[in-house]
């Protein structure tokens, strides 16, 4: 496995050093003077994070006031370098009061050397919980005076956390009411957990949030170029003892791993295909690799278990069909229909549709069919906003709009993608769903398990075809006498600017031709 540091230095912005730490004898101290030499003095340090000098690799982060540079002389696990950098910065932050920069570390280096020791051995990351390590390096920091966040109180009994097994979650832990919680991202289903609460107190009570992110490049005609959906389940637990869960979803690999132990077909409905999948470190990966469910013992308080991606068999929740014309040099006709693809039952909320326009636009006139629409010259858009949207339905916008009165060179623009922004609850666009969750404490305390989802708009994009405008320059030539009128028409002469009916006065024309 390759190393993620040799030896770490804390500069200023001078190239002073504040604080270094060597972990392994395949660097010099001196190290970095070339690192103040080829990359500080030639001011390079915004270009690429990672330089090679003579046979060394200098891996550096600027936070705050200060630049953390590992240097390794092996082959190294960059993204681990880098890994190990931000935790370290958050674990000097929980120590300091959220505070790190040049006076935090010149005011703790003795605190710092402690915790450098602990943190990496021979230039391989250790422990760099907050929680843990404080359990047993109970200094506390030299706080900022400006922080307003309160000190943190040590615990005690760090023997377990330290040699332990399960170093995420101190034993001894007691709730009058066992409680686990997965964070949801929307209020409306807190009227039934409220209600949940109410009809069982004395049981655990157990949500399941499932939020999804869909990201969507459809072209105009309705044919999807690029589909995927990024998903995650958050956690809030408050449960005593040492409880062991068990999770188990609807994905392919983990139902014909069941049904391989079991000995007969598992009857689930449809399954799906996890692309890519990331697990917070209290899941058991060899429970996990070998039966292809989610088991863990869970931390006390809010975290991430896991995080997945999925590409195909995506359920797309919106369908976008836009047809815009040209109606001469001034004039465009803007239709968009929007279909909901998602259950009758099921509504979205927050719907929020953005269609660009050409920067000229003048005047807009809508008629919607549903919701409100308004233009916003800001951002060049028609923003078309529906409170709420249900589903298999369909909802349509017509727009006129109105271009300032111009004629130059034709030209084809890019038009930017018609973007859609909404959330819809009860829905998951990769039809990920939870089959169960079990609960094991040898005190055998009751469950009640309540799920829910949500999919939101990541990227969730319609593209269009080109603008075919014509480019002008408006000028106004101001002669010594002027009526002030404005025509549509106008020519160009030797040191006068002429109209018909106006003149030689002042004119401004959406026509200009210089002699």
């Amino acid at each position: 496995m390759p190393v993620a540091a040799s030896a770490i230095y804390f500069l200023n912005l001078r190239g002073d050093v504040l604080i270094n730490r060597l972990y392994r004898d395949d660097v010099g101290g001196n190290m970095v003077d070339a690192f103040r030499m080829h990359i500080m003095q030639t001011k390079e340090l915004g270009t690429c994070p990672v330089r090679q000098i003579g046979g060394c690799s200098f891996l550096y982060m600027r936070i705050s006031n200060v630049y953390i540079v590992i240097v390794v002389s092996s082959n190294a696990n960059v993204a681990c370098a880098f890994k190990f950098v931000v935790e370290a910065v958050n674990l000097f932050k929980s120590y300091f009061g959220g505070q790190f920069d040049e006076d935090a570390i010149r005011n703790n280096f003795v605190l710092i050397y402690e915790l450098l020791d602990e943190i990496m051995d021979f230039g391989y990351p250790q422990n760099l919980s907050p929680e843990i390590l404080k359990l047993y390096i109970t200094q506390e920091g030299v706080r900022s005076p400006f922080s307003s966040k309160p000190a943190d109180k040590p615990v005690p009994n760090a023997t377990l956390q330290v040699t332990g097994a399960v170093g995420w979650r101190r034993e001894g832990l007691v709730y009058k009411k066992n409680e686990v919680t997965y964070i949801a991202l929307i209020t409306l289903i807190d009227i039934v957990i409220a209600i949940a609460r109410l009809i069982d107190s004395l049981c655990i009570q157990v949500f399941l949030d499932i939020v999804e992110s869909v990201n969507l490049l459809m072209s105009s005609k309705g044919s999807v170029l690029r589909c995927d959906v990024t998903g995650k389940i958050l956690m809030k637990c408050f449960l005593s003892g040492m409880p062991d869960l068990k999770l188990g979803l609807n994905d392919k690999i983990g139902l014909e791993k069941e049904s391989q132990l079991k000995a007969r077909p598992t009857k689930s409905g449809k399954t799906i295909e996890l692309d890519d999948v990331t697990f917070h470190q209290c899941v058991n990966l060899t429970r996990f690799n070998a039966e292809k469910t989610v088991s863990f013992v869970p931390p006390d308080g809010e975290f991430e278990l896991m995080k997945y991606r999925i590409t195909e068999g995506v359920n797309l929740p919106f369908r976008v069909l836009p047809t815009i014309k040209e109606l001469g040099r001034t004039r465009m006709e803007v239709n968009v229909k929007v279909k909901s693809i998602f259950g009758v039952k099921i509504f979205a909320l927050g719907v929020v549709i953005k269609i660009p326009v050409p920067k000229q636009t003048a005047k807009t006139s809508f008629q919607v069919t549903s919701g409100k629409a308004k233009y916003n010259p800001s951002i060049d858009c028609l923003v078309w906003k529906i409170r709420k949207f249900p589903g298999q339905t369909e909802a349509t916008l017509s727009a006129e709009v109105e271009l300032i009165s111009t004629m130059g060179e034709k030209k084809l623009v890019t038009r930017p993608p018609i973007q859609m922004e909404f959330q819809v609850p009860m829905f998951t666009a990769s039809g990920l769903r939870v089959r169960f969750l079990k609960v094991w404490e040898k005190s055998g305390y009751n469950t009640v398990e309540w799920v829910r989802y949500i999919t939101k708009a990541g990227s969730y994009e319609v593209s269009n075809e080109e603008w075919l405008f014509e480019l002008s320059m408006i000028w106004t030539m101001d002669l010594k006498r002027g009526c002030g009128r404005v025509c549509g028409f106008g020519r160009v002469g030797t040191g006068s600017l002429g109209c018909a009916g106006h003149g030689t006065d002042r004119v401004r024309c959406g026509v200009r031709r210089f002699t």
